[in-house]
């Protein structure tokens, strides 16, 4: 499960937060039983999203931003280790699903007294709905929103120029899940997590896309792409 490190000139931005230390004790207690016999976490010692940030010399009060692609245990479990971020994203409708009819899908205690502000997609050119969030309204970095696998899933769009890194966390599970059109194995909408994936297929192979990277690819190492 991959967390990414956004350096921008407006600001520092964590995308998504991986386990929490907890499941280093006890995962049923933090996941529930349910959640428990769905995922099985491992974290390494030094591989918690904290842990990784003090390596690199960044305290969690540097960043920015903690934006959540989605809400899923395995993308937002490690909040609270960065919940003195300044500010915590995510899309209102993953928002409102995960506190609402469809909260049996998601951990509610994950982000229990954290502060979570939540964004609005607006049209735009971007993803099979044509609608995204522009953070700094400036099109450098784009959380495009692509349902199916959930309904509030974004991408993120990262432009420079002519040039782009495309995030696209569980709208496939691996570089092979756009080239071989496999959709990821969850959705709440099939048909949509189809069209999500077919546009990050478009989005992957023009000779501008740097790199087009999911979560869970075992594929990829750690590294660092310029823009």
């Amino acid at each position: 499960m991959f967390s990414y490190l956004i350096e921008h000139p407006k600001g520092l931005i964590l995308m998504d937060t991986g386990w929490h230390t907890d499941v280093r004790v006890n995962q049923i207690k933090h996941l529930g039983m349910i959640h428990y016999l769905i995922n099985k976490a491992d974290l390494p010692a030094g591989q918690a999203i904290h842990e990784q940030l003090e390596q690199r010399g960044i305290k969690v009060s540097d960043l920015d931003f903690v934006v959540l692609s989605h809400l899923h245990s395995d993308h937002a479990s490690g909040l609270k280790l960065v919940r003195s971020a300044k500010k915590i994203l995510v899309s209102e409708p993953e928002w409102i699903c995960a506190n609402g009819k469809e909260k049996i899908r998601y951990v509610p205690s994950m982000w229990e007294g954290v502060k979570v502000e939540t964004y609005r997609f607006s049209p735009s050119e971007y993803g099979p709905q044509k609608s995204s969030f522009d953070l700094f309204r400036d099109s450098t970095v784009q959380f495009v929103h692509t349902p199916g696998h959930t309904r509030g899933l974004a991408c993120t769009l990262i432009q420079s120029k002519n040039k782009y890194v495309l995030l696209f966390f569980d709208a496939g599970y691996a570089r092979k899940s756009w080239e071989k059109m496999i959709p990821p194995g969850t959705a709440v909408d099939k048909e949509q997590a189809w069209e999500a994936l077919g546009w990050v297929r478009k989005m992957s192979q023009p000779e501008g896309c740097i790199a087009s990277l999911a979560s869970h690819d075992t594929g990829v190492q750690p590294q660092t792409i310029e823009l």
